[in-house]
């Protein structure tokens, strides 16, 4: 793998992503097999929204917004929801998502970058980042912003790929991630980035299971759990920011 193919600056990442804005959604669903829409239902079952009375919630690295349409629906649009991403052309596409789900006048989108969030302190009950995570130039930077802007007892979850600890399923894993995954994704989106080359390389480079769960407890969150998904291709990481004497957070993951 080459350092140009895994450079993470953010001039090439936002060029990247808005290069394969147009095609973003069709190849993530072709390509996972529409899995990734369970993973995210999943997301909002296992971490769900509390009351509005605890705060928003904060889509990080949103891109077409749809872990932030599927808060927005599980909490009935009582909750205000905001997604947030730096490449704009993501943006307008999910500001298009929202306004056909009906739910353009509750869920807020705000270009900005996930290294310095233009957020309070203390401000979300629920900050969640869907495969965005390992595309953050300096992930601890990232973790540390998501804290940041989490209320105290607020959580975190963040959901990224991660590689099957099954030898024979993390060989085929392997193959296909390597070889069908970059095929297909540059025919279709012709990325002048190599997006979907880049987007293997990232993965199997990335931190997963314990080794991010430390990155996540290094910025300051404790409770620190996480649950593979499809026998490890995905993986929720979920963890809470300790609260002030007196003050209580929205509650465990749910099984």
């Amino acid at each position: 793998m080459s350092s140009q193919l895994l450079d993470k600056r953010e001039v090439r990442i936002r060029r990247m992503f808005s290069q394969i804005a147009p095609w973003y959604d069709f190849l993530n669903h072709l390509l996972s097999l529409n899995i990734d829409k369970q993973w995210r239902d999943r997301t909002a079952r296992l971490v769900p929204p509390g009351p509005a009375s605890l705060g928003p919630i904060l889509d990080l690295c949103t891109g077409t917004g749809d872990l932030a349409l599927t808060y927005d629906r599980d909490a009935r649009g009582a909750v205000p929801v905001i997604g947030a991403d730096f490449a704009h052309e993501m943006l307008v596409l999910a500001a298009k998502k929202a306004d056909a789900a009906g739910a353009g006048g509750r869920v807020k989108f705000v270009e900005a970058d996930a290294q310095a969030l233009p957020f309070a302190d203390d401000t979300f009950q629920l900050v969640t980042n869907a495969f965005g995570l390992r595309n953050v130039t300096d992930t601890d930077r990232g973790l540390a912003e998501m804290v940041r802007v989490t209320r105290p007892g607020g959580r975190v979850a963040v959901l990224e790929f991660s590689k099957p600890r099954n030898p024979v399923l993390g060989r085929l894993y392997g193959w296909y991630f390597r070889y069908v995954l970059p095929l297909v994704g540059q025919l279709v989106s012709r990325s002048g980035e190599s997006a979907y080359r880049y987007l293997p390389a990232s993965v199997l480079k990335f931190p997963d299971y314990e080794a991010l769960a430390d990155k996540m407890r290094a910025a300051g969150l404790g409770e620190v759990k996480f649950v593979p998904f499809t026998f490890g291709v995905a993986t929720l990481y979920v963890g809470e920011k300790p609260a002030r004497a007196g003050e209580t957070g929205p509650g465990e993951p749910r099984a």
